[in-house]
């Protein structure tokens, strides 16, 4: 901070993994340099050591799915002065956001065999649906290298210089044949924004889009390509219904072959 203090860092789990919390932790000595500069204020993953509010700058995963998490994403709101969502859980309700698309009492009905003590919301949500959040960081989990690059800049009072390009960009700068033209692959790399380094690509499966939709996506378009290919519409539904399932495009998308398939 510009006036000599450390800033204060919360980190927070709603309905999650803990893999974007463990990200953090497996930033190692990218995370020591940053730690010099950033006072950890609240991080149960990492401590037990916690200082009260208010905070600089919060760090939330998981999406919010009980009444309880409702609320509790409101106060950290007004306690943080930086809100920061992280992971596909944070950004578009993770991939419990499933349940969304289905009746939950029905779930709970089967698996739980005194479903009256679940307390539990109908659906699964992005922390945006229900507080202000300053900066979105995608991926399921997130990259270590978008995380430090997220923090440095809340550091230095700069935007993150996150790509907004898709991930078959990063499958050209690797060299990587396109697996729907030279397999016949269904890839969800043409609408996904770029993070992974085109993982999946590389070991020649097809994106599944742990990052999320890019800016300005066209899924429809990417559909009619996969349909010229043979895929059904109850396959292109699975195809959008993964871990950005509820993010807009994907839902809108996944929608559209579902009453398709009816």
């Amino acid at each position: 901070m510009r006036d000599g203090t450390k800033p204060k860092l919360a980190v927070w789990k709603f309905a999650s993994c803990d893999g974007c919390q463990l990200t953090l932790l497996n930033c190692e000595d990218q995370l020591l340099t940053i730690a010099d500069n950033i006072q950890i204020a609240y991080f149960p993953e990492a401590t037990r050591a916690e200082v009260e509010g208010p905070y600089d700058l919060s760090l939330v995963e998981g999406s919010v799915t009980t009444p309880h998490e409702l609320e509790r994403i409101k106060g950290i709101r007004e306690q943080s002065k930086f809100l920061i969502t992280i992971g596909a859980c944070a950004t578009a309700g993770g991939i419990q956001a499933l349940r969304n698309f289905k009746d939950v009492d029905e779930f709970t009905s089967i698996v739980y065999a005194s479903p009256e003590y679940i307390t539990t919301l109908k659906t699964s949500t992005p922390i945006s649906d229900h507080v202000e959040v300053d900066f979105e960081l995608r991926g399921c989990p997130i990259s270590v290298e978008q995380l430090v690059e997220v923090l440095s800049a809340f550091l230095f009072d700069r935007r993150p210089q996150i790509p907004t390009y898709s991930v078959c960009v990063e499958c050209k700068r690797r060299g990587i044949p396109c697996v729907m033209v030279s397999q016949g692959k269904a890839c969800l790399g043409p609408v996904t924004q770029a993070g992974c380094g085109a993982l999946c690509p590389y070991f020649n499966r097809g994106c599944y889009s742990c990052f999320g939709p890019k800016e300005t996506p066209n899924p429809r378009s990417l559909s009619r390509q996969m349909e010229e290919m043979g895929y059904s519409e109850d396959q292109l539904l699975r195809v959008y219904r993964t871990f950005n399932a509820f993010a807009e495009p994907f839902r809108k998308e996944s929608t559209y072959h579902e009453q398709e398939n009816n």
